[in-house]
C-alpha cells in the first residue's frame, strides 16, 4: 500500500509532499476537481516544474470550459490542493501523484462559489461549529452493471441503445456453449461461480481500492442477473466520504475497462431489470460517541428519530442532488427494490429509510436512505441530506410512524418521492431554506443548479422523441 499513499509525514506541507514523490519516483503531478455533476476533471504536470509555491499560489485553469462553472469572461480561476486526498494513480503508466483541489477566485483569492467540493467542506465546517454534533459519519452502497458491449447513438432522425451481459439471459452475442450458465433477470443476488461471472474482477476493484487507502467491507454480485455488483465502503467523515466516492467511480471504470467491460453507474440502463441504488448509511457523533444509539424505536434515539423526520421532509426537495438525472426515475418505481414511500421502518427494505438491526451497539446505530442512486454528486448529495436530518433535530420534526408492511405491495398512504426531475427540481425551488444554514450553499448555487439541471437535463431528455414511441404511436 506504500506504493499508493504517501505516509502521514509527507503531507505535512508542499515541501515534504514534492520531497516523497522524487525520492519515489514520481514523473507527474495531477490535479483533481468534479464540475457540477460531480464528473472528475483533471490536469498533469512534470514534477520538475512544480515547487512548494506553486501549492500556495494555486494551479490556474479555464473555468468556462467546466460544465457548470464559470462565463467566458470570466474563465480564469485557479486549484488549491488537499494534501491529504494524495495518492499514486494506479492507471497511469508514468507514475502520477493525484491530489483532489478546491476551486477559488484568482482575484478574490476566496472559494469558488460554485465548486462542488466547497459545498461539502461548508456542510462539515458547519457541523463542527454547531452544538448538535462534530461529525457526520457517511457509508454509501454504491451499485453499478458491468457489460461486455454497449452501443448507443442519438441524431435527429434516429436513437438507440444496445447493451450485452455475458451473464444475462438475453445476451443475443452469447454462443459459446462453455458459458451455458446464465442469471435470469432479477436472480443474480449472491449466486457463486460459473453464474457469478465477475467475481475476480470485483476482487480486482477491492485491491485497487485497498491500495489507495480506502477500507472495504464487502463486495457481491447484486439483484440484476447481468452483471451488476456492489463494493462496499467502511463509514467515513461527510467530506472525506465524497472524495472516496469520487475516486471510487474511477477505479471501478478503470479496472472493468482493464477486462474488457463497461462499468456504467447509471441507475436504469436495463428495462425490467433491477436498477443500481445507493443506500446511504448516515450517522452523527459528538466528542467521540455516537448520538443515535437510544431506548426508542429500534434502538434510535430521540435525535436520530428527529433526523430521520428532516430526511423525510425534505427527501422531494434533496432528490434533485440525490437522485440527479432523468434517468434516476426509471429506477424510482415501485416494485424494483427502489422504495419511493417515505416511511421508516427496522430492517423493511420497502421502506424509504432503514434502520438496520444487524447489532444493539449504540455505535452500530445509523439510518438508512435508500431512494439516492450513484449518478449523484457525492460532494452536494451528502452534505444536502444531513442538512435535511439537522433541519429534522433543530425543529424537532415528528417522523409519524414506522410501516412494517411491504410497501410494494397494495395502496399505501404515504409521502412518496418525485415521479421525474424535473418535478424534483420544483420541490426544491420551493424548499431549499435549509440548505442555506450556515452558507453551506447559497441561492446563487442553487439556481445555477436548477437551471443547469432543468436545461442539460430535464428539457434534453423531454424533447427528444423516444423509441418506444414510435411502437405506441406512430399508427396512431
Amino acid at each position: 500500500m506504500a506504493r499508493y499513499i504517501p505516509p502521514a509525514s509527507a503531507l505535512e506541507s508542499p515541501g515534504a509532499l514534492l520531497a516523497w514523490a522524487q525520492e519515489n519516483d514520481v514523473v507527474e503531478l495531477d490535479m483533481r476537481f468534479v464540475d457540477i455533476r460531480g464528473v472528475p476533471q483533471h490536469f498533469s504536470m512534470p514534477l520538475q516544474s512544480t515547487d512548494a509555491d506553486a501549492f500556495e499560489e494555486g494551479f490556474g485553469f479555464d473555468g468556462s470550459s467546466i460544465q457548470g462553472f464559470q462565463a467566458i469572461n470570466e474563465s480564469d480561476m485557479i486549484l488549491l490542493p488537499d494534501l491529504s486526498t494524495a495518492y499514486v494513480d494506479p492507471f497511469f503508466s508514468y507514475k502520477t501523484l493525484a491530489l483532489y483541489c478546491d476551486a477559488f477566485d484568482p482575484l478574490s483569492r476566496q472559494p469558488y462559489a460554485l465548486d462542488a467540493r466547497g459545498v461539502a467542506k461548508r456542510a462539515q465546517a458547519y457541523l463542527d461549529a454547531s452544538d448538535l454534533a462534530d461529525i457526520a459519519y457517511f457509508g454509501p452502497e454504491a451499485e453499478f452493471f458491468m457489460f461486455d458491449n454497449v452501443q448507443y447513438s442519438t441524431s435527429e432522425n434516429s436513437s438507440f441503445y444496445r447493451v450485452d451481459s455475458i451473464e444475462g439471459d438475453w445476451n443475443s452475442g452469447n454462443e459459446d456453449p462453455a458459458q451455458g450458465h446464465m442469471n435470469r433477470i432479477k436472480m443474480g443476488y449472491f449466486p457463486l461461480p460459473p453464474l457469478d461471472k465477475t467475481h475476480d474482477v470485483r476482487a480486482e476493484i477491492v485491491q485497487a481500492l485497498l491500495d489507495v487507502g480506502m477500507e472495504v467491507e464487502v463486495h457481491h454480485h447484486e439483484v440484476g442477473g447481468a452483471g451488476q455488483a456492489e463494493i462496499d465502503l467502511k463509514y467515513a467523515p461527510l467530506l472525506q466520504m465524497a472524495d472516496m466516492m469520487v475516486t471510487y467511480k474511477y477505479i471501478v471504470k478503470n479496472v472493468a475497462a482493464e477486462n474488457g467491460l463497461h462499468a456504467t453507474f447509471m441507475p436504469k440502463p436495463l428495462f425490467e431489470e433491477n436498477g443500481s441504488g445507493m443506500h446511504v448509511h448516515q450517522s452523527l457523533w459528538k466528542d467521540g460517541q455516537p448520538l443515535f444509539g437510544g431506548d426508542l424505536y429500534a434502538g434510535l434515539s430521540q435525535m436520530a428519530l428527529w433526523y430521520i423526520g428532516g430526511l423525510i421532509k425534505h427527501a422531494p426537495a434533496i432528490a434533485a442532488f440525490t437522485n440527479p438525472i432523468t434517468n434516476s426515475y426509471r429506477r424510482l418505481v415501485p416494485g424494483y427494490e427502489a422504495p419511493v414511500n417515505l416511511v421508516y421502518s427496522a430492517r423493511n427494505r420497502s421502506a424509504g429509510i432503514r434502520i438496520p438491526m444487524y447489532s444493539n451497539s449504540p455505535k452500530a446505530k445509523r439510518v438508512e436512505a435508500r431512494w439516492p442512486d450513484p449518478a449523484a454528486n457525492p460532494y452536494l448529495a451528502l452534505p444536502a441530506m444531513m442538512l435535511a436530518g439537522v433541519d429534522g433535530i433543530k425543529n424537532q420534526i415528528d417522523p409519524g410512524d414506522p410501516s412494517e408492511a411491504d410497501l410494494y405491495e397494495g395502496d399505501h398512504e404515504t409521502p412518496v418521492m418525485p415521479g421525474n426531475l424535473g418535478e424534483a427540481l420544483r420541490e426544491l425551488e420551493a424548499n431549499h431554506d435549509f440548505l442555506l444554514e450556515g452558507g453551506v450553499f447559497s441561492e446563487q448555487y442553487i439556481e445555477n443548479y436548477i437551471a443547469y439541471k432543468q436545461v442539460e437535463d430535464q428539457d434534453a431528455v423531454a424533447m427528444r422523441p423516444h423509441p418506444y414511441e414510435f411502437e405506441l404511436y406512430f399508427s396512431i
